[in-house]
């Protein structure tokens, strides 16, 4: 992909995540990032819902490993409509783009026509509340936990951040501003993917309570998508869970 790319081609390179990233992390290194080079890494079959092809096969920690490489853009669609669109966006960009895919079919949760911009996020519920932040098949969880949320009289807001690298600050502040607490949702370990990026970048800009839903250092194991979704605690019940910790962290007394 790199010489491809070094000839003028826009090579897309795609396996599963895990493959994809950690199997030839020095080549990506050094052959594209350090380069800069003109590759997409198209990787399917991440995260938990790889399901019963088991822990080995799981990537959980693949945007971490991206992330930290310079030059690199991640981008992490909420659902095949979205995918479409970051594809496109993926090409128009010049430069190096992880695009996390997974292997679960997901509801379309983004309405037709939702303009996609990369490193801009998407907000796709008002609240006073709390926000949100999900990227990938959280996504649609996240909408269902602010529904469920709203029952309890508590307004949620909800965001779809489908590029991890570039990170839309302006947005996050802006919206910490106005609701004074955060969860995040992903389906990645809650270390260096999105729950580590945004509060890395909210305890040094606008620090306030962060609740991270994710992977919780741990590997995964064989089980349908489903039932591994549930026993991680990725469900829209883990995330009201998480809500009400972050609404009693941001009531608490100083």
């Amino acid at each position: 992909a790199a010489g491809l790319a070094a000839s003028g081609f826009i090579p897309f390179a795609s396996t599963f995540g895990v493959f994809a990233t950690g199997r030839v992390y020095d080549q990506i290194r050094n052959s594209i990032a350090y380069t800069r080079l003109n590759v997409k890494i198209a990787a399917s079959h991440t995260g938990i819902t790889v399901g019963e092809d088991g822990a080995s096969h799981q990537a959980l920690e693949d945007i971490a490993l991206m992330r930290v490489l310079p030059n690199m853009t991640i981008i992490v669609p909420a659902d095949g409509g979205q995918t479409f669109q970051a594809v496109e966006a993926a090409v128009a960009h010049n430069g190096p783009v992880y695009l996390r895919l997974g292997r679960l079919a997901v509801p379309r949760v983004i309405p037709e026509g939702t303009p996609f911009e990369l490193g801009k996020a998407q907000l796709l519920r008002q609240g006073s509340d709390l926000l949100i932040v999900a990227a990938g098949l959280m996504t649609g969880q996240a909408l269902e936990a602010a529904e469920m949320l709203e029952k309890e009289g508590i307004q949620a807001s909800v965001a779809n951040l489908h590029t991890i690298k570039p990170l839309d600050g302006e947005f996050l502040i802006r919206m910490a501003k106005d609701t004074g607490a955060v969860v995040t949702a992903e389906e990645h370990s809650i270390l260096g993917g999105l729950g580590g990026a945004v509060a890395e970048f909210l305890a040094e800009n606008f620090p306030l309570p962060v609740v991270r839903v994710g992977i919780q250092d741990t590997f995964g194991e064989s089980g349908t998508p489903r039932a591994l979704l549930q026993k991680y605690g990725l469900t829209p019940e883990s995330l009201v869970l998480a809500g009400r910790k972050a609404l009693k962290l941001k009531n608490s007394p100083k």
